[in-house]
């Protein structure tokens, strides 16, 4: 059995942590740099640093931040916002990321999916998907979850893997920040209908959240913030009680 991955995700503005609900209502939460360090000292498989204020300044701004992180942390990290060209993957892959992921871009020009996994192989990337139920229906949604698609998170993933992404990255804005746990069983169906690795994001409030995810929802990583942001449990005591519940974690 291949161990599961615990995850945490920092927002990034500015080359600060921020955290919110529901996308919304940021609070600087620390460090970018800082913060990785320490989660990478308390046993995390894996970063996900993620620039939400994309804009031209902020994109220098993130660069030169991956910079940073890849000099002081040991443990791979994928960086994600605002990628929408070759040109913008080749830059934070040669910044030091280990993975790049991509969300709006890839749905206004899923060939991109296509060009990066051509060019630069699966294992670099990452399909993040932001969806939403509308009337019963897991909608994707872009631009930081300000635009409403009429793509369906289960048909829309599926293509992902289809043109080469490596990894699915799916947060639900219903349940983002949240702390309530996450949709397990719209997870396992996810896992039902691919072959590649998927993420949960959006919603971890506690230990049973993140085994329930693990478990029920078939996830193969759990991704979360709020909880060890605001150190509610720390990643060590986290794969010490999955480990106690028969989940497999590198400890």
């Amino acid at each position: 059995m291949v161990a599961k991955r615990i995850i945490p995700c920092l927002d990034v503005k500015d080359g600060r942590t921020v955290k919110g609900v529901n996308f919304v209502g940021l609070k600087d939460v620390g460090d970018a740099v800082e913060l990785g360090c320490r989660y990478a000292l308390e046993g995390a498989d894996e970063l996900v640093y993620l620039d939400i204020s994309a804009t031209c300044e902020g994109r220098k701004t993130f660069t030169s931040l991956v910079e940073r992180i890849a000099q002081n942390i040991n443990i791979p990290f994928t960086v994600g916002g605002g990628i929408s060209t070759m040109d913008d993957a080749a830059r934070l892959l040669d910044a030091g990321a280990d993975k790049i992921s991509i969300n709006s871009a890839a749905v206004a020009n899923p060939d991109i999916i296509d060009q990066i996994a051509a060019k630069y192989g699966s294992q670099f990337l990452v399909l993040a998907i932001d969806a939403k139920q509308v009337d019963g229906i897991w909608r994707i949604t872009t631009h930081g979850g300000n635009k409403l698609t009429d793509k369906e998170l289960i048909s829309w993933a599926y293509e992902g893997q289809e043109r080469g992404a490596g990894e699915i990255l799916f947060t639900s804005m219903d349940h983002d920040g949240t702390k309530n746990g996450y949709p397990c069983e719209t997870y396992a169906a996810l896992a039902d209908k691919l072959s590649i690795p998927i993420i949960a994001s959006g919603g971890a409030g506690s230990v049973d959240d993140i085994v329930k995810v693990l478990t029920e929802g078939k996830a193969d990583a759990a991704l979360a913030a709020s909880i060890f942001h605001y150190g509610e449990v720390s990643i060590a005591e986290l794969k010490k009680e999955l480990q106690k519940r028969d989940i497999k974690v590198r400890l």
